[in-house]
């Protein structure tokens, strides 16, 4: 069936599901992290912050998108029907009443929860008195200096308030009668929870071991708005509230008309800060005059507030999470070494000898640095190209690559300056890679390179050879720790040309359009693909069986989508596991009965993309740094880059792939109606949490744990 064919048959609203609410879905799961009693009290704390984070994040790219389309008259519907203004009312509809259940977990479970270990969120009447004084000395010397009060009259307009900033909207009555509107930011350079005890030193009796001492928290807004008297002196404090705005920060960037794409991105960091507000967070006690003011100077509407019951910034806690309170934590994880790399051997020698599969966090990230690392000193390296996405602000990879050209090699490397909110980063390690001579460019015109690649070229007796790193994630030696992701070392000469013409593509005029082994966005990923899961339906009417599982973080090409409903139709059986976004319906009649979707949160995020194709047992597996959406299929570069050798191949699909299938803990199953929920256990099956095996199990033999894994069958 044609790709037009294909849309025109399931092309309906009701076989999709809106993405914006099952982003909201998968929002949802992280807070049910935070009120899972049998998880620590710190790691609820975490949840709550990446939970608050990530809605920020929500607010400034997707909703300041759908706003931009109501602005700009724009009612098309999307593929699931719903137009931006249905779209909007519908965000708010769900949100609403989940932040209200947000705060009173924060207020009736964290909090109390919080005391009884010690740590405190207090309010100014929780302090002894030799506290406040303490405080009281402590603002004049640390935080009046910094603070600006800035009024609103005739003779000062209305101040600019900065994205995501914590500010006080007060009013203030002179000794005259008059009555002012003024605002004070409380300043992003100090921290928003002040510790207390940090301050005060604590009473004679505590102990200073960490476990066991007091710890107290109180908000920087709190003691501002009991010092006002120092920033209005002479003048009555009649009101002071707190406020938080959200602004549009998705960068418009026309790369045809920019000189010099760098400065471009520079500038439009700049700008970024400037953007239209798009929610306008204030206190439950906030009056409605103070409001009013709020939404008429900020150009805002009323259905643009949220009137908040606790906190505004709940993203901020993670100061709380990151006590050193171990016994309020996952216990501490170690990755292991991976096999492969325990006796020592020369890495260049031990890739050559057989590829390597990487599984991270579970196994150590210290390869893929001891890579580069190796690679920049060896002598016999002529080479070393790489693509860098989110490398992070302290980068050994990239030190080892500066280090590498400083050596006279030569060095290429693919920077992408528009990695969303890593752009500065990405930045400033551009300038330095740069300033050592090395080749940098910052990708093709219209497309983010969001492929994970380094390839090292080595001089050898028997000649040149390639060494490759491929990547389901970044080059980020801190989120390894935290992502889970799939990394593959090999020597093989198939791949090694491929990513040696896919770099040709990036730094020069390279046409390639055609690879050996390497299924590449946006030249043929989508064909390539389309093309597997057809094999599958052929599979299945020649009477023979058809299996699809894929591990993905997000689901929302149509196209795709319809694909897999097809195939369902045919009779193959899928599995998908999607972390985030899914707007595919599974288990729906005539369209998805074929089809379970799981989603797997945890204490990692879940990175890895995975997609295999049974093949009628000769089956195929690929690994891929792209998730089936139309921006990294269509507007990025990508690859999907299959695993060859046999034994990892079977570790794949016999370990990995089947332990994420069965876990009955941190996996939760989507219903045809887009909410998600826990499969309930049967008598006597077995406890799984697919994070926790891995860590578990991350030392041990692939095949011993395989046929542990069939034995349980």
């Amino acid at each position: 069936m044609s790709t037009k064919e294909l849309l025109k048959k399931y092309n309906h609203p009701d076989n999709f599901m809106n993405r914006e609410l099952s982003w909201i879905e998968f929002n949802r799961r992280v807070f049910e992290e935070a009120i899972n009693p049998e998880l620590p009290l710190l790691e609820r704390v975490k949840f709550i912050s990446i939970f608050a984070s990530n809605l920020d994040e929500f607010y400034m790219i997707r909703v300041s998108g759908l706003k931009d389309q109501v602005d700009a008259g724009f009612a098309e519907p999307t593929i699931d029907g719903l137009t931006p203004t249905e779209q909007l009312r519908k965000i708010e509809g769900v949100l609403r009443p989940m932040l209200d259940q947000v705060n009173k977990v924060w207020r009736d479970e964290i909090l109390p929860q919080l005391r009884e270990n010690n740590v405190y969120l207090c309010k100014l009447e929780d302090l002894s008195p030799e506290e406040f004084i303490a405080l009281h000395e402590y603002f004049k010397r640390e935080i009046f200096p910094v603070l600006t009060p800035l009024a609103f009259d005739p003779g000062r307009p209305f101040p600019y308030i900065s994205n995501l900033s914590l500010s006080l909207a007060i009013q203030v009555r002179s000794p005259k009668g008059e009555e002012f509107f003024a605002r004070v930011k409380v300043p992003s350079s100090l921290q928003l929870l002040l510790r207390v005890d940090t301050i005060f030193q604590p009473v004679k009796g505590h102990s200073a071991d960490e476990e066991n001492r007091v710890y107290k928290f109180m908000w920087l807004s709190d003691l501002i708005k009991a010092n006002l008297n120092l920033l209005f002196p002479h003048m009555e404090i009649l009101e002071a509230h707190r406020f938080r705005i959200t602004r549009d920060t998705d960068m418009e960037i026309q790369e045809d008309e920019a000189d010099d794409l760098l400065k471009t991105i520079e500038e439009n960091i700049r700008q970024r800060r400037f953007g239209n507000v798009i929610r306008l967070q204030v206190g439950r006690d906030m009056p409605e005059f103070m409001i009013d003011t709020l939404i008429e100077n900020l150009e805002i509407t009323r259905d643009e507030v949220h009137i908040m019951e606790g906190p505004l910034g709940l993203s901020t806690v993670m100061a709380i999470a990151n006590l050193p309170l171990h016994k309020l934590k996952d216990k501490p994880y170690i990755p292991s070494l991976p096999k492969a790399f325990e006796n020592g051997e020369d890495i260049f020698t031990t890739i050559k000898e057989k590829d390597i599969l990487l599984h991270h966090p579970y196994e150590s990230f210290s390869p893929v640095i001891e890579f580069i690392k190796k690679a920049s000193r060896d002598p016999d390296v002529l080479a070393i190209k790489q693509t860098l996405y989110r490398v992070g602000a302290n980068s050994p990879v990239v030190e080892y690559l500066i280090e590498a050209a400083e050596r006279g090699k030569q060095v290429a490397v693919l920077v992408e300056l528009k990695a969303r909110f890593d752009e500065e980063n990405n930045i400033f390690w551009a300038r330095e890679l740069e300033k050592v001579g090395a080749h940098v460019v910052y990708g093709l015109l219209g497309l983010k390179t969001h492929a994970k690649m380094a390839l090292v070229v080595r001089r050898e007796a028997d000649g040149l050879r390639r060494y490759v790193h491929l990547s389901t994630g970044n080059y980020n030696a801190t989120t390894a720790k935290m992502y889970t992701d799939l990394g593959l070392f090999t020597c093989n000469d198939e791949i090694g040309v491929d990513v040696s013409n896919i770099f040709n593509y990036l730094t020069g005029y390279s046409k390639q359009t055609e690879f050996n082994k390497l299924l590449v966005a946006p030249i043929n990923l989508r064909e390539k693909l389309l093309e597997l899961v057809e094999r599958e339906v052929e599979h299945v009417r020649a009477g023979r069986e058809g299996r699809i599982v894929m591990k993905l973080n997000s689901l929302v090409d149509p196209l795709f989508i319809s694909a897999l409903y097809e195939a369902s139709n045919a009779g193959v059986k899928i599995d998908l596991i999607v972390r985030g976004i899914c707007c595919l319906i599974p288990g729906k009649p005539g369209v998805s009965e074929n089809i379970r979707v799981t989603s797997i949160v945890g204490r990692f995020l879940e990175h890895s993309r995975i997609f295999y194709f049974e093949n009628n047992g000769d089956f195929e597996i690929f690994l891929s740094s792209a998730d089936m959406m139309q921006r990294n299929l269509d507007r990025r570069v990508e690859i999907a880059f299959p695993i060859l050798d046999e034994k990892l191949k079977k570790q794949l699909k016999d370990i990995i792939l089947k332990v994420m299938l069965i876990d009955n803990q941190k996996a939760r199953v989507l219903r045809p109606d887009g909410t998600y929920y826990f499969a309930p256990i049967e008598e006597g099956q077995k406890l799984i949490n697919s994070q926790e095996w891995f860590m578990k199990n991350s030392t041990k033999p692939p095949k011993k744990l395989a046929k542990k894994l069939s034995d349980k069958e």
